[in-house]
């Protein structure tokens, strides 16, 4: 698509934004722009001193517009971007693996706009309903280049500022066809079956399949406890490289049974079994009895929906990784991991070094990792940088 000739409206803004602007961050918040009676989708041009960019503008959300760029959009560009990102991810994510992030929203320079290959599919979602003009050509431009059999739209709209899920409304078909129910994809040469209609994000968590790859290299000899296990993805790793037994924790019952299933699929020889349990609450009772195995994975959901929050999902941290790592053996280790993107990397770590503090253990990072390498973070972005892990070596 192109903008059409006629004059955009132009939303001025405080000229102390000039350097986010001429940097190329992607978002505008609500209460950076003046009063206007503009419609979601209707593009925009944002000045800040002698700094402009053009934008969609959303009349409702956390972050009033979006910006896709200092140039007028012309013909051809949303191609052009699509492409930039293909070719990244053309080397990125390894044989034996065609489940992975194809778009990163404003890490590929397309800010609100994702989308996940499973397969001969993609999904996609938005977080913002003012995007769905450009949607299908985005939707063309990935199933075209990739010869998929369809690109579908994951329906419900995320929050802007705390990335947490609404009820789900399924998938509709923007090219091609749709996926079924189930799919059964590979990671790494493991494999895994998810639901791209219901399941969390897309259908799996795709940015921790180098961590998970990580824990497989740790796992040989190990008894290993997976707590916020999902559908086991750190459990079926663990297995595969060579764990003699893993146990996978989760609130959900039904997360549990495709933890299994995933397991079953890839016919690991280690022992599994999985545990219903709201790990909040058992987490400081199983710590009294003291360590119990030689890998502790800890990857708990978000724990703030806003930066009002922020400080008590520190609590949290503090309070589960210190429990965490009363559980491990010494010599043993502890992979920790924070999806809040509210909670900095330097934050977090600090958090986790309090915690081994509390918990009166002797503890050394020996790995500090980010989310998978099709998750691309822009200098001007560092918000991206959302997922934090740490591997963390556990002494007496």
């Amino acid at each position: 698509m192109e903008l059409s000739s006629t004059d955009l409206q132009t939303l001025r803004l405080a000229p102390g934004l000039e350097a986010a602007v001429s940097s190329g961050h992607p978002w505008v918040y609500r209460n950076h722009v003046p009063p206007n009676d503009l419609r979601s989708g209707a593009w925009v041009r944002v000045e800040a001193g002698r700094s402009a960019a053009y934008g969609v503008y959303d009349a409702s959300g956390a972050i009033a517009v979006r910006l896709y760029g200092a140039a007028r959009p012309a013909r051809g560009w949303i191609g052009a971007r699509v492409a930039s990102a293909l070719e990244l991810r053309e080397r990125l994510p390894g044989t034996g693996t065609d489940a992975y992030r194809l778009l990163y929203g404003e890490g590929d320079f397309l800010p609100g706009i994702v989308c996940d290959r499973y397969g001969r599919y993609a999904v996609m979602k938005r977080y913002s309903a003012s995007l769905d003009q450009l949607l299908p050509e985005v939707a063309k431009e990935v199933g075209t280049r990739l010869k998929l059999k369809g690109v579908a739209l994951r329906s419900e709209v995320e929050d802007d500022e705390d990335g947490t899920e609404r009820q789900s409304r399924g998938l509709s078909a923007l090219w091609g066809e749709l996926p079924p129910p189930e799919l059964t994809v590979s990671e790494n040469g493991l494999r895994f079956k998810t639901d791209p209609w219901r399941g969390q994000k897309t259908g799996m968590f795709l940015d921790q399949r180098d961590n998970r790859q990580l824990v497989r290299s740790m796992a040989a000899g190990k008894s290993v406890l997976n707590l916020f296990a999902y559908h086991g993805g750190f459990s079926v790793y663990a297995l595969a490289g060579g764990a003699t037994s893993v146990v996978s924790v989760d609130v959900s019952r039904a997360a549990l049974e495709a933890a299994e299933e995933n397991v079953r699929l890839n016919g690991c020889a280690g022992e599994h079994s999985s545990m219903a349990a709201d790990i909040f609450a058992s987490l400081p009772v199983w710590a009294e009895a003291g360590p119990t195995h030689d890998l502790v994975v800890l990857d708990p959901p978000s724990l703030a929906n806003a930066s009002s929050q922020r400080r008590r999902a520190q609590r949290a941290y503090l309070k589960l990784n210190r429990d965490a790592f009363r559980l491990v053996k010494p010599g043993g280790f502890l992979v920790s991991a924070s999806c809040t993107a509210q909670v900095a990397p330097d934050v977090f770590r600090e958090t986790v070094a309090e915690a081994a503090r509390a918990a009166g253990v002797r503890a050394q990072v020996v790995a500090e990792n980010g989310h998978a390498h099709d998750h691309p973070v822009p200098l001007s972005f560092p918000e991206g940088r959302y997922l934090k892990c740490l591997v963390v070596r556990v002494l007496a």
